[in-house]
């Protein structure tokens, strides 16, 4: 019976006898079991299904519950916090782990930790399937699952696009399943990085073209103030960095341009007329020597940003006031 668990193991079929979600990830740990659930629903449309909590399950209950009725009735028992249960309890478990009872799963919810480890010893030996739920704490992992998400939809979706949504919505791998499902459901066609921009990134590209704004116009007690504000509302410190890339790179291209008309500009540097317009204000003062400085200064503080320093705050604020200073260049 043990070799047959741990061979289904190997299969990864949600209807092994146990299943085991470690991790602290709630969406995750949710997922594992309502899987189990809908593995055991598809095989037997009335399965009866019980959702425990540590102070549920009692020395004897899990006994009761796994005990053979005439009816072979078949069931899914899942025990959520299982680092939570009490020795007596324990011990119930890992004897069932020994001998699980036939028509019946066993789902085993647990954080992982050093508490309650000998119950997760216990069912690995056993043999038990395991699903991880640990917490995606790196940026690259919840991409990964943002990625994962539109593939189990069936949906392509840009590599910008995943990043943009992750930065527009942070950490909560809730919010960004259900901003994938919500996309899936109202977006035909390939999802790309102007249509996540449309829906999530409004507040948050708003304030960083602030930051950026400021930065270039040499303003920079301004541009800080704006960039505290943006950091404090939850702006992607990397939705700022792009920002202050696109107005420094902005002002080079009509550094360089010819003189023109703005239809005609915008034609030749791929920026809409109003941009022009408002490039052409923000341009004074600025020299190329001060556009490649200031280059090299947002590249520096994505580098910061993106995990090549301890403190992407302070790199931002130190590409702001260099920004701010190299706007000045012709005047200084």
């Amino acid at each position: 019976m043990l070799w047959g668990m741990a061979r289904k193991t190997a299969n990864d079929d949600p209807l092994a006898p146990v299943t085991l979600a470690v991790g602290q990830e709630e969406l995750l740990l949710d997922r594992a079991v309502q899987e189990v659930v809908a593995a055991a629903k598809a095989a037997d449309a009335d399965t009866d299904v019980r959702d425990l909590t540590p102070d549920q399950l009692q020395p004897g209950t899990l006994a009761e519950l796994t005990s053979p009725s005439l009816f072979a009735e078949r069931k899914v028992v899942v025990v959520r916090n299982a680092q939570d249960l009490s020795a007596d309890t324990v011990k119930d478990v890992k004897a069932y782990l020994g001998s699980p009872a036939e028509e019946i799963t066993l789902v085993l919810a647990h954080a992982g930790g050093a508490k309650g480890k000998g119950l997760l010893d216990a069912a690995r030996k056993a043999g038990a399937r395991e699903v991880a739920c640990a917490k995606m704490t790196k940026p690259a992992e919840r991409l990964g699952f943002v990625r994962a998400e539109f593939r189990t939809l069936g949906r392509s979706a840009a590599p910008e696009a995943c990043q943009a949504l992750v930065d527009a919505i942070g950490s909560d791998l809730r919010e960004l399943a259900s901003a994938v499902s919500q996309l899936c459901a109202d977006v035909e066609g390939t999802i790309d990085a102007a249509v996540v921009g449309r829906y999530y990134t409004g507040r948050a590209e708003a304030s960083s073209f602030e930051v950026a704004d400021r930065a270039v116009e040499g303003r920079a007690a301004e541009a800080l103030e704006a960039l505290r504000w943006s950091l404090s509302t939850g702006v992607a410190p990397v939705l700022i960095t792009s920002a202050l890339a696109q107005g420094v790179r902005g002002i080079g291209k009509l550094l360089s341009a010819r003189g023109g008309r703005p239809n005609d500009l915008a034609r030749e540097l791929g920026m809409p007329p109003w941009k022009i317009d408002r490039v052409r204000q923000q341009m004074r003062g600025w020299t190329q020597d001060g556009v490649a400085v200031a280059l090299r200064a947002v590249a520096e503080a994505d580098a910061g940003v993106k995990g090549g320093g301890d403190d992407p705050e302070y790199a931002l604020e130190k590409a702001v006031v260099t920004i701010a200073r190299a706007a000045r260049s012709r005047r200084g």
